[in-house]
């Protein structure tokens, strides 16, 4: 479904450009449509149909931890 949103609590980014580096590793994912980030409140949350488990690997490979958080 391509309208799907999936939110995570990521703990790592401390600036813009963390969020920018959370942003482009989750961007190459199969299913991605689109996704933001926030360091302040340490959430982000990614569009389209994409597994949230890769989510969360791909953003361990840039040095932040996620896990699926609860709407």
């Amino acid at each position: 479904m391509a309208d799907q949103q999936t939110h995570y609590r990521v703990q790592g980014m401390k600036c813009g450009g963390c969020e920018a580096s959370a942003k482009g590793a989750v961007s190459k994912l199969t299913g991605y449509m689109d996704a933001r980030f926030d360091h302040k409140t340490e959430s982000g949350v990614v569009m389209g149909d994409v597994d949230p488990q890769a989510v969360v690997r791909a953003l361990a490979a840039v040095g932040y931890t996620a896990t699926v958080a609860t709407p």
